[in-house]
Order: C-alpha cells, then structure tokens, then sequence
C-alpha cells in the first residue's frame, strides 16, 4: 500500500512540476520580450 501511495505522490509531484515550468517559461517570455 505503501509502494502505491508513494508512487501516486512521485507522479503528482513530477506533473505539477512540469506545470510550474510551463508557468515560469510564459512568466519569462512575458517579462522578456525581444
């Protein structure tokens, strides 16, 4: 139960991760703009 728990919590973690760049990178280009 363990094991599953915290690989839900590993993918999760790793997704809103991949959100939070997408964030920053369009955060960037909008504060940026050559």
């Amino acid at each position: 139960v363990f094991r599953i728990l915290s690989e839900k919590y590993r993918n999760r973690r790793k997704r809103f991760a991949l959100r939070f760049n997408l964030i920053a990178a369009i955060y960037n280009l909008e504060l940026n703009p050559n």
